[in-house]
C-alpha cells in the first residue's frame, strides 16, 4: 500500500477525531447565572491533600488563613463541623476577613471526645460572639447511629444552657421527620437535602423541585410542634465526579446546574441555606470513594471547579487531552508504519481507527485516575493500571497487524495476550463483586477496562474482515483451544455481572425511605430495577464484562462443536 494512501487515511481519521472531540466537548448551558454578590454560606473544612481527621493530621493555622482569605469574596458565612482538630483559630481568622461562622461541634461514639468537643464549642461561642452567630451540636449523628436521640438531646440542652447563640442539630431531613421531638429542642431546624444521596435519587433536572418540596414538608411538620421556627438548609450540593446513583449523575456541568438552580429557588422563597462545600476533600475518598471527595466549588488545589456564570465545560482541558492522544496515535503509526502494508483499504482504516481509540482510552484513563487519586497508594495504582493498559495495548496492536496482514498466529504473543486478559479479568471480578456486596461508594471502573474491552471488539472485527467469522479468544489471540477452562472464565464473568445487578437493586430496596414509599417486594422491585437499569455507568461496566466474557464463551463452544 502506497505511503500517500496511508497519509491520506491518517489525515481523514485525524479530522474525524478532531471534529467529534470538539463537538462532544462544547461548552454547555448550566442554567441561569448566579446573581452578583456573595453566597450565603459554605461548608468549610480546610483539609488539603495529606491531611485527614481519620489519621489525626489536622490543618495548620496558615492553611485556614489562606482558605478564608480565598473565601472572603465568595461567601458571607462559613459552616464548620468541629471546634477542635486544628479548627481552633477559625473564628479569629474569620473575623480578620469579615466572615461570620456557624460553629459546629463534632459528636461521635466516645464520651470523653464528645465532652472535649462540647467544651471547645461552648468556649469558642462565648469568646467570639461577634463572629459565631449560630451553633450546631453534632452532624448526622443519628444517621450514622453513633448515639440515640435522648443522648443527643442531652448535649443540645447542655450547649443551649451555656451559650447565647441559637443552637441546632444537623442531619438529613428525614431524621427530623423520624424524631420530631428534635424540632422542639432546637432553636432553628438544620436539615440536609442532598438529592444525589436520597434513597430514591433525584436527577439534577428535578433536584431544585425536590429541594423546595422537602423544605415545605419540614415546615408543615414543624408548624404543629413549633410554629414559625426557622429552617436552615444546612447542606445541599452535587458531586462533580464519582459513581452514578439511579437518575443522579455526578459531573461538573451537573454540579453547576444544581448550584445555579438552587440559588434561584432559595432566593425566590427566601430560604436560609449553606452549600456543601467550599473545597473538595481528598480524605473523604477513604470513606466515600471518588464521589465523597468531589463536592467542592473549588478543587483540592483551590481552583474553581466551575464558574457561577456563563457556559460550563465538563472537561476544560479537553484540547490538551486531544493533543496528547493524537501524539500517542502518531507514535503508534510511526512505529507500525512498515507493517501497515494491508491488502485492502478497509484493513488500513480499521487499524488506524482502533489505534486512535486506544490512544483516547489511555489519555482518559490516565487523566481520570490521576485526578481522583489522593494518596501515594492511589497514585501507585494509577501508574500500574496505565502501564498495564499500555502493555496490553501493545500486544493487541501486534495481533491486529498479524490478522490484517493474514499472518499465522504467534504462540508467544497468544500466551502474552491470554495472561494479560486473565489478569484484567481477575481484577474485573474482584471489583464487580465489591460493587455487588457493598458498592454504595465504589465507582464503576469503566475507564480502567475500556481498552481491554475495545481490544476484544477490535480482535473480532479484524478476524471478521480477514476470515468472515467470529470465533473464540484463542483463535483471536492466535493460540490453541482451551475449552472448559475458557467456559469457567465466561461463567464467572456472567455470574459477577448478575450479582452486581442484584446488589444494586438490593441497595435501593434496603433504604428506609424507599421501604416507606414502596412497601412490599412487588411494589419496590420494579422501582429499584428501573433505577438500576437507568444507571449508564452500570450499563457501561456490564457491557465491558460481557464483552470480556464473550470470546471465552465462544472459545469453549467452538471446542465442544469440534468434538
Amino acid at each position: 500500500m502506497s505511503t500517500t494512501r496511508i497519509v491520506l487515511c491518517c489525515l481523514l481519521v485525524f479530522l474525524v477525531h478532531a471534529g467529534s472531540t470538539w463537538f462532544l466537548n462544547r461548552p454547555q448551558d448550566a442554567g441561569v447565572d448566579v446573581p452578583s454578590g456573595k453566597l450565603m454560606s459554605l461548608s468549610f473544612a480546610p483539609f488539603r491533600e495529606g491531611y485527614s481527621p481519620l489519621e489525626e493530621t489536622f490543618p495548620l493555622p496558615e492553611h485556614i488563613d489562606e482558605d478564608l482569605r480565598l473565601l472572603a469574596d465568595k461567601t458571607h458565612t462559613i459552616r464548620t463541623y468541629a471546634s477542635l482538630g486544628g479548627l481552633e483559630p477559625a473564628p479569629a481568622l474569620a473575623r480578620k476577613y469579615g466572615l461570620s461562622v456557624i460553629q459546629g461541634g463534632w459528636l461521635g461514639y466516645g464520651y470523653m471526645d464528645n465532652k472535649k468537643e462540647m467544651d471547645a464549642l461552648i468556649k469558642s461561642a462565648n469568646e467570639n460572639p461577634d463572629v459565631v452567630k449560630r451553633v450546631i451540636v453534632g452532624n448526622e449523628v443519628l444517621l450514622r447511629g453513633d448515639m440515640d436521640v435522648d443522648r443527643l438531646i442531652g448535649y443540645i440542652r447542655q450547649v443551649k444552657s451555656a451559650v447565647k447563640q441559637p443552637v441546632s442539630y444537623a442531619d438529613v431531613w428525614s431524621m427530623y421527620m423520624k424524631y420530631p421531638q428534635l424540632i422542639k429542642e432546637v432553636d432553628f431546624i438544620t436539615i440536609h437535602i442532598l438529592p444525589y444521596w436520597e434513597d430514591e435519587p433525584v436527577s439534577v433536572e428535578h433536584a431544585s423541585e425536590h429541594l423546595e418540596k422537602i423544605v415545605k414538608q419540614v415546615e408543615d411538620e414543624a408548624r404543629g410542634l413549633a410554629p414559625g421556627k426557622p429552617i436552615l438548609i444546612g447542606e445541599s450540593g452535587w458531586p462533580s465526579a464519582g459513581r452514578q446513583r439511579g437518575m443522579a449523575i455526578p459531573g461538573v456541568v451537573n454540579e453547576a446546574k444544581f448550584i445555579r438552580d438552587m440559588i434561584q429557588v432559595v432566593n425566590r422563597h427566601g430560604f436560609d441555606y449553606n452549600i456543601v462545600e467550599a473545597f473538595n476533600q481528598p480524605w473523604k475518598s477513604n470513606l466515600e470513594g471518588v464521589v465523597g471527595a468531589n463536592w467542592g466549588l473549588l478543587s483540592a488545589d483551590r481552583q474553581p471547579v466551575f464558574p457561577l456564570t456563563g457556559s460550563v465545560y465538563e472537561n476544560p482541558n479537553w484540547s490538551i487531552h486531544f493533543v496528547v492522544s493524537v501524539l500517542i496515535w502518531l507514535l503508534i503509526v510511526a512505529v507500525c508504519f512498515r507493517k501497515m502494508q494491508f491488502e485492502s483499504l478497509a484493513n488500513l482504516m480499521t487499524f488506524l481507527i482502533l489505534t486512535q481509540l486506544f490512544s483516547m482510552c489511555l489519555v482518559t484513563l490516565a487523566h481520570f485516575l490521576w485526578y481522583t487519586s489522593y494518596s501515594f497508594s492511589q497514585r501507585t495504582y494509577t501508574v500500574v493500571m496505565v502501564v498495564a493498559n499500555i502493555i496490553l495495548g501493545a500486544f493487541l496492536i501486534q495481533r491486529y497487524l498479524d490478522i490484517l496482514n493474514n499472518r499465522s498466529g504467534n504462540e508467544d504473543l497468544a500466551r502474552k495476550l491470554r495472561i494479560g486478559y486473565l489478569s484484567f479479568i481477575l481484577l474485573a471480578l474482584f471489583k464487580t463483586f465489591g460493587l455487588a456486596v457493598n458498592g454504595r461508594y465504589l465507582s464503576f471502573p469503566v475507564e480502567q477496562f475500556a481498552l481491554p474491552a475495545l481490544g476484544v471488539l477490535g480482535l473480532m472485527l479484524c478476524q471478521w474482515l480477514n476470515r468472515g467469522s467470529l470465533i473464540g479468544f484463542d483463535q483471536l489471540s492466535g493460540g490453541g483451544l482451551q475449552g472448559r477452562r475458557d467456559q469457567l472464565i465466561a461463567y464467572f464473568l456472567v455470574i459477577a455481572a448478575v450479582a452486581m445487578i442484584m446488589g444494586e437493586i438490593k441497595a435501593f430496596m434496603d433504604g428506609r425511605d424507599f421501604i416507606q414509599a414502596h412497601p412490599g417486594l412487588s411494589e419496590g422491585l420494579p422501582v429499584a430495577l428501573r433505577y438500576t437499569l437507568y444507571n449508564q455507568q452500570l450499563l457501561a461496566w456490564l457491557a465491558c464484562l460481557l464483552i470480556l466474557a464473550w470470546p471465552f464463551w465462544a472459545s469453549s463452544t467452538h471446542k465442544a462443536n469440534q468434538r
